[in-house]
């Protein structure tokens, strides 16, 4: 880790127009680092109520568990695939949370100025993973900079790829330092030279020899390499026109959906630049999805499950948490629901071959 990887968090940075870029070696690691890095500065602690999207990836809920919080899911609307702020007020009725960790799912988003203002309101870390909604636009902000962090993801099929790598992006100064210490093994090799001098002077630390092994506070090995960094710098110049091309695709997929009673035309009304990961299908039952499960397996499209589904019904879930909640609109997501992935580089034959599945016969 060096100067392609500091050069990368700065261009990412001025992207996603945020203060501080951390890079990590992946998303998941990233959603670690900032739950920890959060907990060391005493804004979280153990025993704290986390809210998240019940439909999500286990890297961002694992984290909550592994860090002694509690785990509280929030439901998701069908139509929306995500947390509105009508399922975090429901939701507030019954436990108060110190933060909620939302996840803005396959480039779609909830009604995020609305939970911004309820966050803010009730005292409640507002965070978002948005490691599936890189360029997604929501009235006149990026997705990610609702909160007071943000994580992303820069996996192999992912708006942009390191092969592996993740990136936290904040504008809280302490926050950014610790990240800084948490990704590196607890040391401040990583810091400005004040910063260094602030955390020797409180600890103590008299030489530049005594302070290359001395670690301040609890944290792991999650450097990225300069690999990381230079790929990451590569790609940075694509991603502004393959998120275009990404909306652009899904638009002319969403005409045919129209025409199809047997699908749920998902709602995007809010949304500005629709940056999407993927093509999620929504059918009306079960059923249906079967249906169209095998139309898309027969035309050789790759296909995945609406996400991890309703995070309770994982086995680690219900290894290590006891409190189960009702959740109508994930389960149905679940049940009825599948993605392909949609990529710049889909030609007009890909997209056809993906058309002629979604039409009703």
């Amino acid at each position: 880790m060096d100067t392609k990887c500091a050069e990368f968090e700065n261009e990412f940075s001025s992207f996603q127009e945020r203060k501080y870029s951390i890079l990590c070696n992946s998303g998941g690691s990233a959603n670690l680092a900032l739950l920890q890095a959060l907990k060391n500065i005493g804004k979280l602690k153990e025993g704290d109520h986390i809210g998240f999207s019940a439909l999500t990836w286990s890297t961002n809920t694992m984290p909550i568990i592994q860090l002694g919080m509690i785990p509280v899911p929030l439901d998701c609307d069908p139509e929306r695939l995500n947390v509105m702020s009508d399922n975090l007020i429901e939701r507030l009725k019954q436990v108060e949370l110190k933060a909620l960790f939302l996840t803005n799912v396959l480039g779609f988003t909830g009604d995020l100025e609305e939970i911004k203002k309820i966050c803010e309101i009730r005292n409640i870390i507002l965070l978002e993973d948005n490691c599936e909604s890189l360029g997604t636009i929501v009235s006149g902000t990026r997705s990610g900079n609702f909160g007071l962090a943000s994580t992303f993801s820069f996996f192999v099929a992912h708006h942009m790829s390191t092969i592996e790598g993740g990136m936290v992006c904040t504008d809280d100064d302490e926050l950014a330092e610790m990240l800084r210490i948490v990704r590196a093994n607890g040391w401040d090799r990583n810091l400005n030279s004040e910063q260094q001098f602030n955390w020797r002077k409180k600890f103590n630390i008299h030489s530049e020899f005594q302070a290359k092994y001395t670690f301040y506070d609890l944290g792991f090995n999650f450097r990225p390499t300069e690999i990381t960094g230079f790929l990451g710098l590569y790609q940075l110049q694509f991603l502004a026109s393959n998120i275009l091309q990404r909306e652009s695709n899904y638009k002319k997929l969403e005409e045919i959906i129209r025409t199809n009673d047997n699908l749920i035309l998902l709602k995007h009304d809010h949304i500005d630049v629709l940056s999407t990961f993927a093509f999620p299908l929504l059918c009306r039952t079960s059923k249906l999805r079967d249906i169209y499960l095998s139309r898309f397996s027969g035309a050789g499209i790759e296909i995945r499950p609406m996400i991890a589904g309703n995070m309770q019904n994982q086995p680690f879930y219900r290894k290590y948490v006891k409190k189960i909640y009702d959740m109508p609109g994930t389960d149905f997501l679940h049940q009825c629901g599948f993605y392909c992935g949609n990529y710049p580089e889909l030609s007009n034959a890909d997209l056809e071959i993906i058309s002629g599945c979604l039409y009703k016969y």
